[in-house]
């Protein structure tokens, strides 16, 4: 394309608007976070203290050691050496918009489109007119009613319909709209009886739907009677408008988020929940017109910042909503995008909650809100019980299946390994609930093993008999390696004391993570989470020596662990139980049969040797 074709006005705002400068300089600068702005080395000399500077809300940048600037399409003319119009051409691809060709008809095409848009706008000024008049009585009390002020109304545009077939037609060919334009814009409909077409709008309250520019392109109207249907009428598809790919307030609300640094847009269901966020000081939320998140829709939020927070009304469909956005945005996620769920309570919406509680409640329901990784885990949680080993298969089957669904490698094994760590934690809660009540079923019992220290049964070497497996676990973290031939074992074993097992989730939980295992860090990770008597248990614990993991001080190791995995158990039955807890089925492989009966013969081996492997790994 000829860098002397005219562009048509408004195409490269346009463009701009659509794409996110950090998005773009970030694929050839490294950037870091500083405030509202990025942060990075100067592609343009060899600088070694960072001096280039990224604003997304300006949507410039500035590279003070060679003195460059300028928008995102100078930065990629000057970095891929390319003409004005081929840049232009490069980005409109991504963002996904159509270059107007270099052609007469392009540009009247263009200039259509101003005209349709131009149409919308003057509909919305007699809309907002309509309001203040006596044709707007009842839209006035109604917003009234809903704790919206004048004001208010100004802000937001908002307007009245008139209750008549051709009135809004009739104002608007006044100014010089064609009936072709109106039916267009979708602010005319063509009669199904051969007659005039009409109005498309009446006797609603409006509102006023913008671009990323700010310009009107639709409109959604609420009716005002009991028996107006549907109660929320959204203009359809035309050439300036796809309820898909838009977000109402979406311009506002990211002006309001100051360039998206930590943070995001407050999602909600409709057009008064956005409204009423936005009056209650929270000037970030938007909401998509009457459907489900799109992916388009999705691309917008994760634009204006990294973690939005998605808020649905807290009954049964707003559950099923939070739900069906899991699985459309759980492909997209990455580093510095992602998700939060809040839920409200009582089948409140946020309007309802705002005017029946205040702001204040609002807020602190915006603080409780919930990780994708979390929600996620809930949900499949909560499908079925988890009360056989089929089921709890069946569980860890569905949230596998959910995060392979994530796209990004780094990502989907974090949610891999922080799910497992998950179910870990409840089976692990699910089964001391069990033996708490199994117990308190013995006769004789008039307390919970859990309840305190007395009653506990010296062993051999002195330690209580329910810190037994303490020192095995204190082995793997002196000698991290072990976690290579032990990893699984150690998961699959059951402690009588809670902090033992506590210790032992701590160091799954680091390893899985990948970070570095020591015993300081341990204890720091316990106390930070408020475990003081685990850390207390692993600091005061004497130090092991490191051993090799191929010698035989490991094999005696991992022989005196497997006793903790068959721990309470008696009887070939309930090997076979704790094989089934384990995920292993000993029918469905030689090797998997093979490895059945070998735990049974090193069961009866194990209660024979079990304090003297102990006393070899330690345990005192």
């Amino acid at each position: 394309m000829s860098s002397s074709v005219r562009i048509p006005d408004g195409f490269v705002e346009e463009l701009k608007a659509r794409i996110r400068p950090s998005d773009v300089i970030g694929r050839k600068v490294k950037l870091t976070k500083k405030g509202k702005e990025w942060v990075g080395l100067s592609p343009f000399t060899n600088e070694k203290t960072p001096s280039f500077y990224v604003n997304d809300q300006k949507r410039i940048f500035k590279d003070f050691s060679s003195g460059m600037g300028g928008d995102v399409i100078s930065f990629v003319m000057e970095t891929e050496r390319l003409t004005f119009m081929e840049a232009v051409e490069k980005l409109a691809e991504e963002a996904g918009m159509q270059l107007p060709k270099a052609s007469p008809e392009a540009a009247e095409e263009y200039d259509h489109r101003k005209r349709l848009q131009a149409a919308c706008e003057a509909a919305a000024a007699f809309f907002e007119e309509r309001l203040m008049s006596s044709d707007g009585a009842a839209a006035r009390t109604y917003l009234e009613g809903r704790g919206l002020r004048p004001a208010a109304w100004k802000r937001h545009r908002l307007g009245y319909a008139p209750d008549d077939w051709r009135k809004t037609i009739e104002h608007l060919k006044s100014g010089g709209f064609t009936i072709e334009e109106l039916l267009e814009a979708g602010l005319a409909r063509e009669s199904d009886k051969g007659g005039e077409p009409y109005d498309a709008f009446r006797g609603r309250l409006m509102f006023p739907v913008a671009d990323i520019r700010g310009g009107v392109i639709a409109f959604g109207g609420r009716g005002l009677t009991p028996d107006a249907k549907p109660k929320y009428l959204n203009s359809g598809d035309t050439p300036l408008f796809h309820k898909s790919r838009v977000l109402y307030r979406y311009k506002a609300a990211r002006e309001a988020l100051g360039g998206g640094e930590g943070g995001g847009l407050i999602v909600c269901e409709g057009y008064m929940d956005a409204i009423a966020l936005t009056e209650a000081g929270f000037g970030t939320a938007v909401a998509p017109l009457g459907t489900a998140l799109t992916e388009d829709q999705l691309s917008l939020i994760w634009k204006a910042g990294p973690e939005p927070t998605l808020c649905f009304d807290g009954d049964r469909a707003g559950l099923g909503a939070a739900y069906r956005a899991i699985d459309r945005a759980l492909p997209h996620v990455e580093p510095g995008r992602s998700l939060f769920f809040v839920l409200l309570p009582d089948g409140m919406d946020p309007d309802d909650l705002i005017r029946a509680r205040g702001p204040g409640a609002m807020a602190d329901a915006l603080d409780k809100k919930i990780a994708l990784s979390e929600l996620l885990w809930m949900r499949e949680r909560d499908a079925e019980p988890v009360d056989t080993p089929e089921r709890q298969a069946g569980l860890e089957a569905r949230l596998m299946a959910a995060a392979g669904q994530i796209r990004h490698a780094g990502v989907r094994g974090a949610y891999e390994r922080d799910l497992r760590a998950k179910m870990r934690d409840h089976f692990w809660q699910l089964r001391q609930a069990n033996r708490s009540n199994d117990y308190r079923k013995r006769p004789g019992t008039g307390h919970s093993p859990a309840s305190g220290d007395h009653g506990q049964v010296e062993l051999k070497g002195g330690a209580p008999a329910k810190l037994r497996g303490l020192g095995a676990i204190v082995r793997a973290v002196d000698t991290p390696a072990l976690l290579d031939i032990g990893a699984e074992t150690l998961a699959l074993s059951a402690f009588a004391d809670p902090d033992v097992s506590l210790i032992r989730d701590a160091l799954l939980d680091l390893a899985h993570a990948g970070n570095p295992i020591d015993r300081k860090g341990l204890c720091a990770h316990l106390a930070e989470a408020g475990n003081m008597r685990a850390a207390s248990l692993l600091k005061e614990y004497p130090e092991t020596p490191q051993i090799a993991v191929d010698g035989p001080e490991a094999r005696e190791w991992l022989i005196a662990l497997e006793q903790y995995m068959v721990a309470g158990r008696s009887g070939e039955q309930e090997v076979d139980a704790g094989i089934d807890d384990a995920g292993m089925d000993a029918t469905s492989s030689p090797s998997a049969w093979r490895r059945k009966h070998q735990l049974v013969a090193e069961r009866r081996a194990l209660k024979a040797r079990m304090n003297e492997a102990a006393g070899k790994v330690g345990e005192s």
